[in-house]
């Protein structure tokens, strides 16, 4: 399986979640637009299906990473 490099999955994460900020505030349709194609190129990037799996999953291919991560723990 291909492999993203981690420093584009780092962009996309820190897209991403500047856009959930910037959704939470303001809700407007390109801000939605966007996180749904962030959300997409996540979810190819990492062989996911939807875009809680995928952040775990990107976030698990950066440096640094440990198993007992927080991102493995319910919200």
């Amino acid at each position: 399986m291909l492999m993203a490099h981690p420093a584009v999955l780092d962009d996309l994460i820190q897209q991403y979640e500047t856009l959930q900020d910037l959704n939470a505030a303001e809700g407007n349709d390109g801000v939605q637009q966007r996180m749904g194609d962030i959300a997409y190129t996540l979810c190819i990037a990492t062989g996911t299906a939807d875009i809680d799996a995928a952040l775990i999953a990107a976030r698990h291919q950066l440096p640094g990473a440990r198993p007992e991560d927080e991102s493995l723990l319910p919200a």
